[in-house]
């Protein structure tokens, strides 16, 4: 089945019923200031995505602090025009009960955007712009082409190439991530 119309509107109702359809059991579709889109990552996006979860999965293991997923649903109260899935998403307090159905009740402490080739800077910086409003602490946006990760906080932006290092500051003691250690080798 296609997506539904682009030129209509939906609410996070509407959105679960079309989710709940058979037919889009196994896609993968998020709903974006009531538009339905469609992620459909690839094999390079996946890598990518991959290797920053890696690193926050080891941080949450080593320091015990945190929980790391991979494209998990969001949804924030009282919002009824977007149920979000970041490419990684990380929660600061690892007391929480983990939700077994439905979207996350709330924003992830992290949030992470690989860019896929059909991704603009713009959305991206419209998808961070959206999780830094509602919560979020801080945003990673990978840049495939550029291999650049750009550090979003509500106050900050910082853009690191390759050969810098990412500190996770005060939101993440001791954490660092290589960011040529994100992309592939050349």
């Amino acid at each position: 089945m296609a997506i539904p119309e682009k030129t209509r509107l939906y609410t996070v109702d509407e959105f679960d019923e079309i989710l709940a359809r058979q037919e889009n059991a196994d896609r993968l579709l998020e709903l974006i200031n009531g538009e339905i889109v469609e992620k459909v990552p690839t094999q390079l996006h996946g890598f990518i995505a991959g290797n920053i979860f890696g690193f926050f999965w080891n941080y949450s293991r080593d320091k015990g602090i945190g929980v790391a997923v991979m494209e998990v649903r969001h949804r924030v109260p009282g919002d009824k025009h977007n149920d979000r899935i970041p490419d990684v998403s990380f929660y600061l307090d690892a007391s929480q009960p983990l939700v077994e159905r439905g979207p996350v009740p709330r924003l992830p402490d992290i949030a992470v955007e690989v860019k896929s080739p059909d991704d603009s800077y713009t959305q991206l910086q419209e998808k961070a712009d959206y999780y830094l409003a509602n919560g979020t602490k801080l945003v990673l946006l990978a840049y495939t082409e550029k291999r650049l990760l750009v550090v979003r906080t509500p106050d900050n932006e910082d853009i690191l190439t390759e050969d810098e290092t990412f500190d996770g500051g005060d939101v993440l003691p001791g954490f660092t991530l290589p960011v040529k250690e994100i992309f592939p080798k050349k």
